[in-house]
């Protein structure tokens, strides 16, 4: 769906792309990175509104560099900021834009009610946007996006602005968007967690240079850490201290914990050790009288990936202060 080799955006004082090369195929793609990372630089550039300073790109098999306006017959776009205009409807606004990607008036208006209902504003969709509330507008951002039946949208920051009851309602059209209707998705955002349970696959970029690239699942895989949490009763009052000094009786080191749920405890964190491990906590929670919330094994996490890469970037730098001093030596 999207392909960039050695792609570079260099502003007078900024670089906002470095030699970005990267492959995105069909599904659910989540484009993470902090705010200033290079996210919203890259969608104008694909979407040719904006030229690469080095390197190339394509979307859908279209040079962005001279197919630009065929590339966006063909993708939809939610940009990030606020540009409704606040005095039309839904209706019109939609309709509008279904014209202007060459829709005829008839089909623009069939295609604008079913998209609105998709997107939940079908109720709504007489009233002027201006007093729409942020998930709303939000909404009707994405529905000019899927108005004209593209094969591919970008979706900049989607979930900004919203609580987190309107966050996981969009998080939920946008994995509809490619389950229902099979449509591909690349969605940007800063927060880690929306792309864990969104998306099939994950881009990160940071200062602008590719990160890493890989399948969420590659992401998230179990890890061999396990974490118990249990309640605590009148004989135990602290439950988890008492798990865990019957635990390291027996001679299972037990990692420090974090906190649990509200009063359950907190969570222990331990090394598996096969399924043995398993049988022991059982057993030693059920011995004390106490409750198992839960037993489950620890998945990594995409934030994880900016972690190793600061450590490595800290271990780097040292081994160029420890050369230096050698060779200062």
């Amino acid at each position: 769906m999207i392909a960039t080799e050695s792609l570079s955006k260099r502003f007078p004082r900024v670089t906002a792309l470095d030699r970005l090369s990267v492959d995105v195929g069909p599904g659910v793609t989540g484009l993470v990175g902090a705010n200033g990372a290079g996210k919203s630089t890259l969608i104008k550039i694909l979407l040719g509104l904006s030229p690469a300073t080095e390197g190339r790109a394509e979307v859908l098999g279209l040079d962005v560099a001279t197919k630009g306006g065929a590339i966006r017959e063909r993708v939809g776009y939610m940009p990030e900021h606020d540009c409704l205009p606040p005095d039309v409807s839904a209706t019109e606004f939609v309709v509008h834009m279904a014209r202007m990607s060459g829709l005829p008036p008839t089909a623009a208006r069939e295609r604008t009610a079913d998209t609105l209902r998709h997107v939940g504003l079908y109720e709504e969709r007489y009233r002027p946007i201006g007093g729409y509330s942020t998930g709303m507008k939000q909404r009707v951002k994405l529905a000019q996006a899927l108005v004209h039946d593209p094969e591919l949208v970008f979706l900049d920051e989607p979930t900004n602005g919203l609580d987190p009851v309107g966050r996981d309602e969009m998080l939920g059209l946008i994995r509809r968007i490619h389950t229902d209707f099979g449509i591909s998705v690349l969605v940007t955002s800063h927060l880690l967690g929306e792309l864990e349970r969104t998306c099939d696959h994950v881009v990160i970029i940071d200062g602008g240079k590719l990160l890493r690239s890989s399948s969420t699942t590659d992401f998230t895989q179990t890890t061999t850490t396990l974490a118990i949490e249990v309640t605590d009763t009148d004989d135990h009052p602290d439950g988890t201290r008492a798990v865990r000094d019957a635990l390291h009786a027996r001679g299972v080191e037990v990692l420090d914990g974090s906190g649990g749920l509200p009063g359950a405890g907190h969570i222990l964190l331990l090394t598996a050790q096969g399924d043995e491990t398993y049988d022991l906590v059982r057993d030693v929670v059920a011995d004390l009288g106490l409750g198992l919330v839960r037993m489950e094994q620890r998945r990594h996490h995409i934030s994880e990936v900016f972690t190793d890469s600061d450590q490595g970037s800290e271990q780097s730098t040292e081994a160029q202060r420890k050369e230096a001093v050698g060779h200062g030596s």
